[in-house]
């Protein structure tokens, strides 16, 4: 089967596609042929590699997945909902067993936490294997793309806004950054949750397509370098109930300075780098709280899935850049890493 895979950590010249061995089946995990793969920023950060990550080469990523069943997992029970030729769409995130916290109901704090693409194979490849427990069937009025474009991202979005960030209606939340797929999802979510929306943009257009997304108001940090000021003046001089950041060393001052008194900052990575500096002042005095949040449980993936694919056809489109090919994966990787994409990028295989 073809994959698109790296042999070593680096650059976008690593990746080609390649003749890679296909995945063999084994009790607990299920084979797929891929129908649709979304791109992430992880699968960046992946085949960059870093400190600590060591993987068996060659690796492919893809993380968001849909596909269709084509070995069923030995291990299952005869009456299991899943069939042969079922589509389906993967929860990216998975165990490698249990513990306290899986006990809790909070798999994505586990030590024994991982995801697909990162910490196996993913589905940028023609055929892929995945645990069981992680497959949910397809409603039939889904498109393949839009199934797919928001499984990592919908995860992530949903434990940040609503599980670590107790976003309620009525609230302000402010999102630094507009054209990413977890930032632009965040926008659609808030406001379905009847949250007012403050976006930070880079640029005029990434204004244009937050506001498309439902955002009521628009800074952009390109013009205003103390953009925080702008925020406050939005608000009255309040500041915004709660903050999404995932910049991180470049906007993490700003975002602190642009809360409300006893207001929450909700950390979920670092695109400018992860070495802060902040005035502590400012978070005692003020009473805020800072609160990490990464990928997220079972739960959270089901009402993200739950939410989202309830939604009129047609509504989730506007989330999405582009619909591509396989066989453009390279040229869509660049235009990930380059930023250029407003929403989620998707590579079909049908």
């Amino acid at each position: 089967m073809k994959a698109l895979a790296f042999d070593a950590h680096g650059d976008l010249s690593t990746l080609s596609f390649r003749e890679v061995k296909e995945p063999c089946e084994r009790p607990g995990w299920t084979i797929l042929s891929v129908r649709a793969v979304a791109l992430n920023h992880l699968d960046i950060w992946v085949r960059r590699g870093w400190p600590g990550l060591s993987l068996p080469l060659p690796h492919w990523s893809g993380s968001d997945i849909v596909g269709s069943v084509i070995a069923l997992d030995p291990a299952a029970p005869p009456q299991s909902s899943i069939a042969l030729g079922t589509r389906v769409a993967v929860n990216p995130g998975y165990l490698l067993g249990r513990d306290e916290w899986t006990a809790r109901g909070e798999e994505s704090e586990s030590p024994l936490y991982r995801i697909i693409g990162e910490d196996c194979c993913g589905g940028l490849a023609e055929i892929v294997a995945v645990p069981t427990e992680c497959l949910v069937p397809v409603p039939e009025q889904l498109s393949d793309a839009v199934a797919a474009a928001f499984l990592l991202t919908g995860t992530t979005a949903w434990r940040m806004l609503f599980s670590r960030g107790k976003l309620l209606p009525g609230e302000t939340v402010l999102i630094v950054g507009a054209g990413g797929g977890v930032n632009s999802l965040a926008v659609f979510l808030a406001k379905r949750h009847g949250a007012s929306v403050i976006v930070v943009a880079g640029t005029p257009e990434k204004e244009k397509f937050a506001a498309a997304l439902g955002a009521d108001m628009t800074v952009c940090y390109r013009d205003k370098g103390a953009w925080h000021h702008e925020v406050l003046s939005l608000t009255g001089g309040r500041g915004v109930d709660l903050v999404i950041d995932n910049v991180g060393a470049a906007t993490f001052d700003k975002s602190l300075k642009s809360l409300r008194r006893g207001g929450r900052l909700v950390t979920v990575g670092n695109t400018s780098g992860p070495i802060l500096s902040i005035d502590n002042r400012l978070v005692f005095a003020k009473q805020l709280s800072i609160i990490g949040s990464t990928m997220g449980s079972r739960e959270d993936f089901l009402s993200a899935t739950t939410a989202l694919w309830s939604e009129p056809i047609g509504t989730l489109d506007k989330l999405i850049d582009t619909v591509a090919p396989f066989e453009s994966g390279i040229e869509m990787m660049a235009r990930l890493e380059s930023g250029e994409q407003s929403g989620k990028i998707v590579l079909s295989m049908v």
